[in-house]
Order: C-alpha cells, then structure tokens, then sequence
C-alpha cells in the first residue's frame, strides 16, 4: 500500500480492494503460497489468481461469508509450523460456508490487512447496494459541519476565505498541527485543480480538512465498532466504553453525556451520533488518558507502619547543578516539595554571626540562611501532601550554633514538629496516616541517660567513603570497618529527634537483635547495592521493620541518579535522588510516585510487608504465590512528534522509533523496539506489538522512549514513565514528556494495551501462561523441607490441597481457552463476546439452527437442536466442559480454600520458636539459615495459592453471569419454550467486531 495513501472513508476501502494487492494465501498443511487478490467490480465476489483451480473456483462469494477474523484466529494460523513466520497484525481469516471453512492470508503490512478487514465486514454487514447510498448520505453530518465552519469564516460570502485565514481554522481544530503542512496541503491541492494563488473554496476546505484531519487508525476503529457506517450511536459507544476500554457499569446516558461533550457537529450532538472528529477527540480526553484517574487521588492503605512504604526523597535539595559547580537556591526545596517529596536533606554549616548556614559541597559563596529554609518548608511542607515529611539533618554546626537551628526549628515549625517520643512496646513505626502535618527530624540523638547540656555521637557523615577503612584509625574510630567521627551534639538539638534516629549499619543479625524500631541507618549506595547482591533476601527482610536510607555514593560529583529499582526491589523506603538532574532515573522516580495522588507514600507489595513471607530481590522467575501477568502493549501511531531541541540535522525531518522498557525486579526488566518510520513526525504509524511477562505487578513500571534516528546520534523526543498498576486497558493515549518532564503540548502516542486478568482490551495472548497442559504436563507448586521434623510433618499434609488448587484453576483455564479458541478469540476475550460469537453464527446461517440457553439453572447449559454443523457441534461440547469444571472450581473452592489458611496459620504458630526449635534438632549456621528461608517459602507459597484460588472462584462466577448477561441480550435465553435467536443487525455487527484483534 502506498505510504501517502489515506484510508479515511469506506469509498477508499473499495477502491483499494477493487484495485487488488498481493497476499499469502496459508493451506492448512502450512505452505503459503502468494495470491493476488481483488474484490470483483459488481461487489459480489472476491477473486484471487494465480491459481492451479479453474478461475470459477478460485473466488469466494461474499455473502458466504460468516466472519472476518483479524489476527490469529483458527487453527490453521496457530499452528507452530507457521506461528512465528509473520506478525499478529498480519493475518487474518475469512470464516465462509455452512461448515465455517477458512480462507487465512496473510499480508504484507497491518494497513493492507485493516483495509481489507473493514472493507470485507462492511460488505457483509451491509451489501454492495448500500456502498453508493452511505457515501452519499453519511458522510453528510461532518460534511455539513465542516461547511458551517467555513461559512462562520466566509465573512464576506463571497463563497471563498484566504489561505491564511483557512489555514488558521484549521489549525484551531487541530492543535499541534504545524502550520507550513497545511499551507502546502492547501497548494498542493490548488495547484492540482489548477487554481493556484485564488481564495480557497468550500470543495477545497473540505477536502484538505478531510485529507489533513482524519486519522485512518481511529477511523478504522470507528468503523469497526460502527452499526451505523460511518460513526458511532450510543449504543455503539456503550459497546466500545464497555468491552474495549474496560469501563463498568456504562449506561447509554452515560455515552449520549460522551457525545454532547466531544461531538463538534450540532446535528451530531442533536442525534446523539459521535463523528470520525468527536470519537478523535474523545479519544484525545483525559477520559482516554492512559493513566487510571483513581490513582489521581490517595488511593493505597495508609494506616500501615511508616516502613512498609516507598518514600519520595530528595539528595542535596538545595543544588542546582552538580556537586562541584552548582549553587544552593532556596526554589528547589520549593520545586522538590511541589513534587511530592517528603524526605529533604539539609546540609546545615556555622555561618556568620552565629547563623546557621545550608549549602553543599563547594557551593560556599551560595549560602542559604538556615532560617530562611525553615520558613520555606514550613510554607511548602503539606500543600502537596498532608503526610508526614522527613528532613535529613546533616549537622556540621558547633554546639553553639546546634542551639540556635534547634531555636529556630521549634520557633518556625512549631506544632509541626513531632516530639512525642517513641513508645517502647510498639513493634513498627506509627502509619503515615497517624503522622499527617508532622514534620520528623532524622538525625543523632543522644543516649537517654545524657544529663549534660551536651555529648558526643558517632557521626557517619555522608560524604565519606563509608566502605574504605581509615589507614591507621583507631578501633573506636571505626564500626564494622566503616569509618566515622566524633560530633559534639548538644541536647536541645538531640530532643527534637523523636522517631527517626540515626544509627550506624553494622549487620543484619545484630540489627535484627538490637536495633529499635525507631532507628534508621543509612547506606551508601556501594554498600547497599552490595547487601543487594549479596544477602537479597535479609535486605528485604530488615526493611520490614526498619526505614533505611539510600544515598548516591560520593563520587557522583556530577549529581547523576542511581537507579532506585534496585534498591526498591529490597524494599529500602528512602533512596535519596538528585531531583536538578533529569534522566531515565528520575522519570523512573517519578513515574513511580504518581500512582497514590503523587503523596509521596506508595504503599510496598505484600509480599515485602508480610512478617512470614519469602521474597528474594534478586528473583529471576516467576515468585511464590504472586499470579504473573501478561501485558500486551501495540504501538499504534505517534501525534505532533517535535524537532529534538537544538538538533540542526534534517532540517524539520523526524524519523521517530520508540523503546517500550519494562522496568522491575530482574525477572521482569526488558524493552523492545518498533521501526524507525522514515520522514514523519506528524502522524507517524508504527502498528507494532509486544508482549511482556510481569512476574511481579506491584513492583513494575512502563516507559515510552521516543527517539529522533539520526545516523550521528539518536537524539530524544519524548518519554512517558507510569506504575504498571495504573494502566487502563483498551485504546489510550500517552502524553509525552520533556528531559526535564515538562509536558509537550499536544505531543502523544497511540496506543492499544491489554493485561491479563482485567477487564477490557481483550486481546493479550497469554504467552506461557495459558498453555494448556495436561496433568502430567503441569506444573505444580511445593512446599520446601526444612530440616524440622515436626515443621515438615505439617507442610507435608498440605501437599494435596495445593494440588487440588492448582487442577482447580487450571481445569477451568483449560476448558475456557479450547471454548475460546473454537469461537475464534483470544484467551484474553471475555464469555460474553463468545456467546456473542456463537449468535452471530446462527443468525448468518442459511440452515435452520436453534442453539438456547437454559438458564433456569444456576449452572446454564447450551443445548441444540436438529443437525449443527461439526464445529458448532464442537463448540457445544467445549462449552458443556467449561460449565462443569467451572462447577467444580465455584463448589469445591472454600473447602480447599480453608485446607490451605488452616495450614498457612499452623505454620505460623511455629514463627516466634522456630529458630529453637530449629537449634534443638542440631541446625546452625547456614543449615539453620536455610530452614528459616524454607519456612517462609511455604507460607508465602500456602498463601498466595490460597489468594489464587478464591480469586479463580470470582472469576468463574462472573463467567456465569457474563453467560446470562449475553443470553439474554442475543435472545438465546430459553423461558420455557425453545427459541430460535433473534439478533438485530446491531448485534450481528457487535459480534463481527468482537473478533477483532490488534
């Protein structure tokens, strides 16, 4: 298909389709062989040559066929021999005759294959005499629309505006759209209708509108949804909001709300129709936005202890720029607060006149006043955020000088502050709820029994190479080999420190032993990434209980980002980055914080939280108990790419490809790429699919990287960082981001998402996840020995429920994905659009088929009457198995439900005496260490496939009522006496569309 071709009306489509094009015509022995296909000039059949078969019967009629299949929908195009040869978007398949033959192509871009697949359906739908009549009448609404437009600017009606002023119109309908391309869309189109240099009349306003203004991959979407031709009634929308975009519970009055809000045209609006240009612009809304709006707001549990959060935190807020060159400024506290940060450092000096000092590194000559910073969080601290704030006090101050920060401190913060001291008896820190307007001082504190007015603390200051041993240094001097000082630190001072003491890292035992609740150490990032790789699985289990802070090592002196991944997978709550520097790093920090209102709390997995829990930071698979996901991502067009800044090469020429990067724990980290589209910035195309395995949702993160190719160097357009937890499935939009995370006006990217085990965007393929396997085949999930008689006696006996929990799922899963796969759908599609599927069978049949649904029961049948054709035979018997294993799942559940938390809460009796018990059965060191992992292991394992289980039973039940849902709606509902289905056209095309895939 010719690139500058533009698909955007049903016309285009039959011209394409009469003209023919080449495609690979797949045998069902796996050979391709290449065809040429072409619709006949009446519209009645569809021919391909050339062939061995006699020209007669090298064609197809139209009215034949049943359904158009998009993708790899039959068994033909799923077969392993051909599954990898050519891409999803490819393919696709005409379903004909009454016994659903196939005819599966293949052809050589996404665009030949959406053409033909539009033109095909519509002619199905509606037949070749009503081709002429729609584009007559249809197109009438935006027609006359976009006359209005142009008689509103025809001032004069002299039937004609000048360029300009058209080409300002234009451009106010369609912001982003540069200037210079429509003036000379509108000379070319002069020039062609030799009229060069005149005003430019309606035909012509039209037409360059028509040709400038219409996106041809929303238009094939609009299509394919439309019952109407050419735009979408509320009944059609309802149909898109609801299966497509994921969204419960929408009401026609909800879509006739969407219609008066987007619909540019007054007729449009009066009818209730949604034009190619309102459905572009809702598209366009936040409605549409690839961001879930309920994470727009707190939206996370926040009465959990302050340690089982990720905090937002910022390192030498006071720079500008680097460490050696920057400058302190009092506004990027302001900019670092208004982001959501809620740990600031301070770097506090003696100053002049006994006035405490802020600055860093060898920023001397750009000192802050103490106080002034005070006034400025305190003006700053909860107008982003109501919850708690901590500053970091690095104190180089003399005793003189401590006495004052601690006078100004308790002057300008005042009841802010929180000085109710700890409370011994308590395990965890207080929730960042119970917390709300107070500020917290993390810093030294001396010991309780200190009656002086001063004393001294070790002082690990955070500029030193904590790692490296000091030559000749005194024993006293060191702690764990990490070098430290001594600090004079006065009492006033110390008494403002209250939860957030600081104390020095010595080893996971001692810390486990000895350490408060209270107390928080902090680590250089060379240290604490070593703890990471070394003893994964004891970094995560401290940070349940302890805050650590996590600081960019000192040889940064440029002020560049460490990634906070790798800290946040070991569950270290504060890792400090340096907010002046943009970069992958800080779109990763925040993308990562806006998904709970942008608070600067984000509430850690569970599986980080839990007491008895086993998680290794360093896991490489799929983890106990946690159900992995599938995201399926298809990168559809790009929207007002811009220039790179200061780039001078290709003059205005963008040549955009995109990275799509998942960002996690190691298992779940990976990026692809698309191809570069030559010479396109304005409405580049890309029509590629990936597809990504989540081993750990909670924990993910989805980054869009649009980048310029140039032959010198790639130079950066764009990115947009968000939480895979706040994707919303279906079509959406991506807005983009500058380097320094300013948003580009009217600069997006288009795109199709879908995730398994939600609703909406049916279509990700469960690539490993819904193979179907056989009990032999299947894998199932074990407790581990530890070494404890009486410990393993009790995990034995939970052997079998977990095997019955597993056979439960999996038997539904596997009966579900043959039902779907007979119906020509994806694992992914829901039980409503197969029931659908199946109606739709029925109504363009030629025979007499009566297929019902009894839904007196609470477990409906299907049943059929008369002869049914072989695979309608073989969907019934599917159907009939997916209904009863989905019987045994809903009626069996609770009991091995209770086996199982029975089993997780005896475990967990054995918790506080493990270690001796353990000890008294001759287990230590290593043996020991490894019975205590192996414990936790089989808890996690109990509960999560407990979790699994009750949510498998859910599932199953909306299975069931999606079934009634649908049956009722096809007329397929038996109400005591058999019935043949009676399905409108609307709901013919419903299902056409429903079998769509990206």
């Amino acid at each position: 298909m010719p690139s500058d071709r533009k698909m955007n009306s049903t016309a285009a489509c039959m011209a394409f389709m009469l003209e023919g094009c080449e495609m690979k015509k797949v045998r069902s022995n796996s050979r391709m062989y290449n065809r040429y296909f072409l619709l006949d000039p009446d519209l009645r059949w569809l021919r391909w040559e050339p062939s061995k078969k006699d020209s007669e019967k090298a064609k197809l009629e139209i009215k034949s066929i049943k359904e158009v299949r998009l993708g790899k929908k039959t068994p033909v195009l799923r077969s392993n021999g051909l599954s990898d040869q050519f891409p999803e978007e490819c393919a696709f398949s005409i379903i004909y005759g009454d016994n659903y033959e196939s005819l599966d192509l293949v052809a050589s871009t996404a665009d030949v294959v959406s053409t033909w697949v539009m033109g095909l359906r519509y002619l199905v739908s509606y037949g070749r005499h009503m081709v002429g009549v729609v584009e007559a009448s249809q197109p009438s609404v935006r027609t006359s629309w976009i006359g209005s437009v142009f008689e509103l600017a025809d001032i004069e009606r002299q039937g004609q505006i000048d360029l300009f002023r058209a080409t300002q119109i234009i451009k106010g309908l369609n912001p982003g759209m540069r200037e210079s391309r429509i003036e000379l869309k509108f000379k070319e189109l002069q020039k062609a209708r030799d009229c060069y240099g005149e005003g430019i009349d309606l035909d012509t306003f039209v037409e360059v509108y028509c040709e400038l203004c219409t996106r041809s991959e929303i238009f094939f979407l609009l299509v394919q949804f439309s019952s109407n031709k050419e735009y979408l009634d509320s009944k059609d929308l309802m149909l898109f909001v609801e299966v497509e975009q994921g969204v419960e519970g929408v009401t026609e009055e909800l879509c006739r709300d969407i219609v008066r809000k987007y619909e540019p045209s007054v007729e449009g609006r009066e009818r209730g129709y949604l034009s190619i240009d309102g459905f572009t612009h809702y598209l366009l809304s936040s409605e549409c936005h690839i961001f879930d709006p309920q994470h727009k707001r707190v939206c996370q549990d926040m009465t959990q202890p302050l340690s089982h959060y990720y905090i937002n935190s910022s390192h030498n807020a006071s720079l500008l720029e680097d460490h050696y060159w920057g400058s302190s400024d009092i506004s990027s506290y302001v900019r670092a607060l208004r982001m959501g940060c809620r740990s600031l450092e301070v770097v506090v000096w003696d100053g002049p006149d006994c006035e405490p000092v802020v600055y860093v590194g060898s920023s001397v000559a750009s000192q802050l006043a103490f106080s002034k910073v005070l006034d400025v969080i305190n003006q700053y601290a909860f107008e982003s955020s109501e919850f708690p704030l901590i500053l970091c006090l690095v104190t180089h101050c003399s005793v003189p000088q401590q006495r004052v920060m601690a006078q100004h401190m308790k002057k300008i913060l005042g009841d802010k502050l929180h000085l109710e001291p700890p409370s011994p008896d308590e395990l965890y820190l207080p929730s960042p709820e119970k917390l709300k307007g107070k500020i917290l001082l993390k810093g030294k504190r001396l010991p309780p029994e200190t009656q002086d007015s001063e004393g001294e603390v070790t002082d690990e200051e955070e500029g030193l190479e904590m790692s490296r041993r000091m030559v000749g240094a005194d024993d006293k001097d060191q702690l764990n080999g990490i070098s430290c000082k001594r600090l004079r630190l006065c009492k006033e001072l110390s008494d403002l420190v209250s939860l957030c003491k600081s104390v020095q890292f010595r080893d996971f035992e001692l810390s486990k032993r000895e350490q408060k609740h209270w107390e928080i150490c902090s680590f250089n990032e060379v240290d604490a990434n070593r703890f990471a790789n070394e003893y994964p699985e004891d970094f995560v289990c401290y940070n349940k209980r302890f805050l650590s802070r996590v600081y960019p090592t000192p040889m940064r002196i440029d002020a560049s980002n460490m990634n906070p991944q790798d800290f946040w997978k070991c569950g270290c709550q504060i890792v400090a980055m340096n907010y002046q520097t943009p970069g992958l790093m800080m779109d990763l920090n925040l993308g990562w914080f806006r998904q709970n209102g942008n608070c600067g709390y984000v509430l850690r997995p569970s599986i980080m939280r839990d007491e008895v829990s086993y998680f290794s930071a360093n896991a490489r698979d799929s983890l106990p108990g946690v159900s992995a996901q599938l995201l399926h991502i298809k990168v559809i067009s790009g929207q007002n790419l811009p220039k790179p800044r200061g780039s001078a090469a290709k003059g205005d020429v963008v040549e955009p490809y995109i990275y799509v990067e998942i960002h996690g724990i190691p298992a779940d980290c990976a990026e692809q790429r698309t191809k570069t589209v030559s010479q396109n910035g304005d409405n580049p195309i890309f029509d590629e699919s990936f597809e990504f395995q989540i081993n750990l949702p909670e924990l993910a993160v989805l980054r869009f990287v649009v980048l310029d190719d140039d032959y010198i160097g790639d130079e950066f357009i764009g990115q947009y960082t968000i939480p895979f937890e706040c994707l919303q499935p279906g079509y959406r939009h991506v807005p983009l981001q500058s380097l320094t995370g300013e948003f580009l006006p009217n600069t997006t990217l288009f795109v199709h998402v879908a995730i398994t085990n939600r609703r909406g965007g049916g279509k990700a393929h469960k690539r490993g996840l819904s193979v179907r396997k056989g009990r032999k085949a299947r894998e199932y999930t074990s407790t581990k020995t530890t070494g404890i008689k009486v410990v393993d006696e009790l995990f034995r006996a939970s052997t079998q429920p977990l095997r019955e929990a597993t056979d439960l799922r999996e038997n539904v899963q596997n009966a579900m994905v043959s039902f779907k796969e007979l119906c020509g759908l994806t694992p992914a599609a829901n039980m409503k659009q197969c029931i659908l599927t199946v109606s739709s069978w029925l109504l363009n049949s030629e025979r007499c088929l009566r297929v019902t649904v009894d839904l007196s029961e609470a477990y409906p049948t299907m049943e059929a009457q008369g002869p049914v054709p072989e695979l309608l035979r073989k969907v019934l018997t599917a159907y009939d198995t997916m209904i009863q294993t989905s019987r045994t799942l809903i009626e069996s559940a609770d009991s091995v439900y209770c086996k199982l938390t029975q089993a997780q809460r005896a475990g967990l009796d054995f918790h506080e005496d493990l270690h001796r018990i353990g000890a008294k059965e001759g287990l230590k060191g290593r043996k020991l260490q490894k019975a205590m992992e192996s414990y936790a292991w089989n808890i996690t394992v109990l509960k999560g496939q407990a979790d699994l289980l009750k949510y498998a039973k859910g599932e199953a039940m909306d299975t069931l009522r999606q079934i009634q849902c649908a049956a009722h709606s096809c007329g397929l509902a038996k109400n005591g006496n058999e019935i043949k289905p009676r399905l409108s056209l609307y709901f013919f095309n419903m299902i056409v569309l429903y079998s769509n895939e990206l």
